[in-house]
Parts: C-alpha cells; structure tokens; sequence
C-alpha cells in the first residue's frame, strides 16, 4: 500500500473523526470545535495519509509553548505569546489497515519538517498509553516534569509520558 501525503483540511474532519475513534478512547478526542482550532494555529504541521482515496491516518500538530500542552478538547485561538515555542504533536492516528507499513514514521517526519522549516527547533507531545515506544524510535525522549505538568500527563492514563526531541 503506496499512501500519499497532503495537507490536512477542515473537510477532511469526518475522516479524521472515525481514525481517532480507532485510536482513542472517547476521553481523549477533540470535538469538532477544538479540532478545527488547532488545524487553523498549525503553520502547516498538519497531514492527511490517503490511499484509494481512503484516509489511512493523519498527524495534527502546532506551535505552541514548551511544557504547556493544552488539554484535550479544549478551543485555542492562538499560541501563548510568553515563552519558548516548540512544535507540540497534539494527535497521530493510523488506520488498523495501515498499521506495520511506516506510515506513522512518515507522518511524524514530515510534521517535524515543517516545524523546522517554521522555525522551531524542538517537540514535545504526551505519549499515550503504550505509545512510548513508538515515539522512541521517532527520536523522542521522556522529560522529568513539574508536578504541574505531570498531573496534566497522567488525565491521559497510567503509564502516560511527556517526551521531547530536537527538530
């Protein structure tokens, strides 16, 4: 299977819906308010996988300010203008059908691209439950974090880290 990448749009949001609903239990998904606001700060950090005209998974990701993630589902209007930026990888979903294929690596990659090309020059994300792995061989590492945050990363469930790269 050969997915093609592009820029992901508000209209492709039912797509993207039914992919989270794959990925993620109801707790951690955006409402339709919330996931266009995102799409709208993303400097063009986000992507659509499709192949046969079939969304095979997408990444959303943004700028935003280091060891600050905004919770799940909530509106943004526009990054906090105080602080470091950093390009925070908010959602990745692969289809089941596209799972083994590299699609996820490729997603990750051309999101942290963009950040670079934006001018960032680190990520940060919550990784959920048993998707640390994963975002180890993406070049992520685990943060010791304030209890502050750290209370954040944990409504994301048990085993819940906060990793960061260098772009």
């Amino acid at each position: 299977m050969h997915a093609s990448l592009r820029a992901l749009r508000e209209d492709d949001v039912p797509d993207v819906f039914a992919l989270q609903a794959e990925s993620y239990p109801p707790a951690l998904r955006d409402s339709l308010p919330a996931f266009a606001s995102r799409l709208r700060i993303a400097a063009g950090c986000c992507h659509l996988a499709e192949a046969d005209h079939l969304a095979m998974g997408y990444i959303l990701a943004h700028p935003w300010l280091s060891q600050c993630p905004p919770a799940v589902d909530t509106v943004l209007s526009a990054p906090p203008a105080e602080g470091p930026r950093i390009l925070y990888v908010h959602d990745l979903s692969v289809s089941a059908r596209a799972m083994g294929t590299g699609l996820g690596g490729r997603l990750v990659d051309t999101a942290l691209e963009a950040g670079r090309r934006g001018g960032l020059l680190s990520a940060e994300l919550v990784a959920v439950p048993g998707a640390a792995g994963f975002w180890q061989r993406m070049g992520f590492r685990s943060l010791d974090v304030a209890p502050n945050l750290a209370r954040k990363v944990r409504q994301y469930g048990d085993g819940a880290l906060y990793m960061a790269r260098a772009l």
